[in-house]
């Protein structure tokens, strides 16, 4: 006798979602694997390990991590001033955090450019004390930092929203202060919320390139990133160098993936853990 399905429709849905994924990502990612393997192993690391292609790594990575590092304070205090605070625009300001998720990169990158222009708002500040933010590693730094600042906010806010006050009230009437209940109390419950939100704009920073292509000039060696130096590849037709080196990329983001996803099941033993 057929016994019917718990889910209604499950087999249905299942063979969309496979389909999806197979079409939108796994098709995409075997066909540039196909061509990185077209270059041959030493080719492909020739290419991989040129002079030009390392400084694009240095430059990416490391301003990725300084963008993370900025979002990673930034996105702790935004959280923390809009759910501990009532004022007049949180809701406005609260909306304003989601603005480099709507907002095309492309857009974003122009308009930072236009700020730190000498005759920007921002530059015509810097300039007289002779800083410049264009195309320079900090214009890239600072594009990277504004498209994955939601991360970090979006992680830690609603951690901190169902955080219950019972624990910070206990502390208190056991004399601690309000550094003791924050680092003791506080900071372990966001703590996993945090680093997940962190990894998620180092990640997103990686393979940002609409903002920073822009802002970055485009410098071999200064400001040249690895997603504008595949894109150069692309325009010159070298299909297999600027797939060999996405994979680079590629393999870097799945390592960022993997520690995600172990951050998040750290928080979720966590929370069950403290129940």
């Amino acid at each position: 006798m057929h016994r019917k399905s718990i889910l209604p429709g499950f087999g249905l849905s299942l063979g969309i979602t496979l389909t999806y994924a197979t079409i939108i990502i796994v098709l995409p990612l075997a066909a540039m694997f196909l061509k990185t393997a077209s270059l041959g192993f030493d080719e492909f690391v020739r290419v991989t390990t040129s002079s030009r292609a390392l400084s694009a790594y240095w430059i990416t990575f490391s301003s990725a991590a300084l963008a993370a590092l900025i979002d990673a304070v930034i996105g702790l205090l935004l959280a923390w001033v809009l759910v501990r605070y009532r004022f007049p625009g949180r809701r406005a300001l609260d909306a304003l955090i989601d603005l480099p998720f709507a907002l095309p990169t492309a857009v974003a990158g122009l308009m930072l450019v236009t700020l730190f222009a000498p005759n920007g708002w921002y530059g015509g500040l810097l300039e007289p004390l002779g800083l410049q933010v264009n195309y320079t590693q900090i214009g890239i730094v600072i594009a990277m930092a504004f498209t994955s600042l939601p991360f970090v906010v979006r992680s830690v806010q609603p951690v901190l929203e169902a955080f219950e006050g019972e624990f910070e009230e206990a502390a208190r009437s056991l004399g601690a202060t309000n550094f003791q209940v924050f680092a003791r109390v506080i900071w372990p419950a966001i703590l996993p919320a945090f680093l997940t939100g962190t990894v998620l704009s180092f990640a997103r920073s990686l393979g940002e390139f609409g903002a920073v292509v822009f802002i970055a000039g485009n410098i071999p060696g200064m400001t040249e990133i690895v997603s504008l130096l595949i894109y150069i590849r692309l325009d010159e037709y070298n299909y297999p160098a600027a797939a060999a080196l996405a994979s680079v990329l590629l393999v870097a983001s799945f390592a960022t993936l993997l520690v995600t996803n172990g951050l998040q099941t750290w928080q979720m033993r966590y929370a069950e853990g403290s129940r």
